[in-house]
């Protein structure tokens, strides 16, 4: 959903807050009215019409990416302000190079302090990349190969996941949701290999993954109610919810269950057993 209102409003704030004295072609002199650039001059220097930057800031237009970028050099915006704009009007941000596949430091030490919830990496595109001690405890250690076993959507589109959903519309929602996870990821990193061959294989495997991914399906990830299959306890209905990481643009899914269930009864045995192995002898 585009947020063309606030898009206008932060042009009309940022070129405000140029100074035109930036630019020697620009006339300077007498007085103005306009503390920055005025629509005329912004329109000029973008290579685009003043009506157009009327529209613009009026909130009844949507730039282009190409317009958007020379906006951005012409108001000298911070690359945050830029991906910003993006955001605002729908445009994806490429970003060089491939999907970050490596756990920084930083995640690293939080993943090792969150040792009384379980927890998994993520990279982009939903391939695990670790869990801590308790999340291997109750979903099992991956094979230590084959990165399309460990990727969350070729799992679930493929049937191969042990972490069965409840019926109805989270199902449903879950699912979209991957799918529009993927398609972002695929705008930023268009020359990533390893994800165009999964997407290529997804769709050749999954009629259920083409269709949402024509149908345009948008709902992002951020939570999900399932049920596990556990070897020793049986089945454990957890919650799981999404953090996003900043660094290396990860992903963290931690599991929780319901406060006095069975279900959570069964995290703390399955604590107390993982505790219990990490003694020495």
């Amino acid at each position: 959903m585009y947020e063309l209102r606030r898009f206008g409003g932060l042009l009309r704030q940022w070129r405000d807050r140029v100074t035109p004295t930036d630019f020697d072609h620009l006339v300077t002199g007498g007085s103005r009215r306009t503390p920055g650039l005025r629509r005329e001059e912004v329109a000029e220097l973008s290579d685009v019409s003043a009506d157009y930057i009327k529209r613009l800031e009026q909130g009844r237009a949507r730039p282009s990416l190409q317009v958007l970028k020379s906006l951005a050099s012409t108001l000298n915006l911070a690359q945050a302000e830029y991906e910003h704009l993006c955001i605002l009007t729908g445009h994806s941000i490429t970003q060089p190079g491939g999907v970050n596949r490596r756990i920084g430091p930083a995640t690293g030490q939080l993943l090792d302090r969150l040792d009384g919830v379980p927890v998994a990496v993520f990279d982009a595109t939903w391939t695990l990349l670790r869990y801590n001690s308790l999340g291997a405890a109750l979903c099992g250690h991956p094979a230590p190969s084959a990165r399309r076993e460990r990727n969350m959507a070729w799992r679930y589109f493929t049937s191969t996941t042990n972490c069965a959903a409840e019926p109805g519309r989270q199902d449903r929602d879950f699912e979209a949701s991957l799918v529009a996870d993927l398609r972002e990821t695929a705008s930023r990193h268009p020359s990533d290999d390893e994800l165009t061959a999964l997407l290529t294989a997804l769709h050749a495997m999954s009629p259920r993954f083409t269709e949402l991914w024509r149908s345009g399906a948008s709902r992002r990830f951020e939570r999900r109610s399932g049920v596990i299959d556990h070897p020793d306890l049986g089945p454990v209905r957890t919650d799981s919810t999404v953090l996003t990481v900043p660094e290396g643009d990860l992903k963290l899914l931690v599991f929780t269950a319901e406060p006095g269930s069975a279900d959570a009864c069964k995290l703390a045995k399955l604590q107390t057993l993982s505790s219990e192995k990490r003694l020495p002898a």
